[in-house]
């Protein structure tokens, strides 16, 4: 049921997303796109450098003694982001992957699951924090105050939600897991519990070590900043050039966006709704905003089907040798002088 309302919202999403393309113009969307060029491979590199860096603020967060390599955390935030941005699964599901493929490195099932919720809530808190600099910045520019109060609004309801999701990490939240499992589950619930009591564990030792969070803040809040880059560039060869401050309250807002439409797979037709109405504040054109979201979109493609097959080829990796134990068992077992009759 869950799979079905997600390809139905990826549907509804790729539906929207063409609707708006084709109000804004199909011809002069082309155009815009078109005008970008080259400047296309500089997004994609930026991209790849923000998902590094994001791979690289996952790594610091983990115990040291078992830290797993950083080029360990960096490939399977690759396979993060493509599942988020690629697959019809709401934009956790590539999370959740990630914590499973993580322990094909050896990194034990509780502390890769503890690991992954706090990753997401410090790129949360730091896309927040991220989001009110440019709130700030489009008060400061003078632009349109509904915009600004619509901006402020939604960023009130996902702080509210971020200090739960954070709560829900704490020893409270443990107590309410507690009781709802003992009401759902059976004779299996010493164990469902003992894997919740594993994660909280987890998720209290790496909260302890502050140093770590607080160099794992400063790396991902520098992939936030990092990424206003992709905004400069693809205006810049549209010659249609905007000053920092502008872009970075469209890359800032826009993943707030991006955020407030997590159940949608890719935030389709979030995102492109909500650049236009972003751009509209600076005077910039729908085709030119639409033109935008679309070279983004092109960077998720480029990086992401890379990372949906080295996702399939850790997969495969994983079930050829059990494969190959289960194919040898029936021969193995087979012992000629076993079968033949006791004199």
């Amino acid at each position: 049921m869950v799979k079905q309302a997600g390809v139905a919202a990826w549907l509804i999403g790729i539906a929207a997303v063409i609707a708006i393309t084709t109000w804004s113009g199909l011809d002069a969307v082309g155009h815009a796109v078109a005008s970008v060029g080259w400047g296309i491979l500089f997004v994609v590199v930026v991209r790849g450098v923000t998902v590094a860096v994001a791979g690289a603020g996952w790594w610091l967060i983990f115990p040291p003694k078992t830290r797993p390599q950083l080029r360990t955390c960096v490939l399977l935030r690759f396979i993060r982001e493509a599942s988020n941005v690629l697959l019809p699964v709401a934009q956790i599901g590539g999370d959740v992957i990630g914590a499973g493929l993580l322990r094909l490195y050896g990194v034990a099932g509780a502390l890769a699951a503890a690991s992954v919720i706090v990753d997401v809530l410090l790129q949360a808190a730091t896309q927040f924090a991220f989001a009110i600099v440019g709130l700030l910045v489009l008060i400061a520019l003078g632009a349109d105050s509904t915009l600004a109060w619509v901006a402020a609004i939604g960023l009130g309801l996902a702080g509210l939600l971020l200090a739960a999701f954070y709560l829900a990490q704490r020893r409270g939240g443990q107590r309410i897991l507690h009781s709802i499992i003992a009401r759902l589950t059976g004779d299996r619930q010493w164990r469902v519990l003992g894997t919740i009591d594993a994660v909280y564990q987890n998720l209290a030792t790496i909260y302890a070590a502050r140093s770590d969070l607080i160099a794992s803040t400063v790396v991902h809040m520098a992939g936030w900043i990092i990424g206003v880059a992709e905004v400069l560039i693809v205006f810049a060869f549209m010659g249609n050039p905007i000053s920092i401050a502008e872009a970075l309250v469209i890359e800032s807002l826009l993943h707030a966006i991006r955020g407030a439409a997590f159940a949608i797979p890719g935030a389709l037709g979030a995102q492109e709704g909500g650049l236009v109405l972003l751009c509209s504040a600076f005077g910039i054109p729908p085709e030119q905003a639409i033109a935008l979201s679309l070279v983004k979109r092109a960077a998720d493609l480029v990086l992401g089907v890379p990372g949906l097959l080295g996702w399939q080829m850790l997969e495969w990796g994983r079930l050829m040798p059990n494969y190959l134990m289960g194919a040898r068992r029936p021969r193995e077992s087979i012992n000629p002088r076993s079968q033949a009759p006791e004199p």
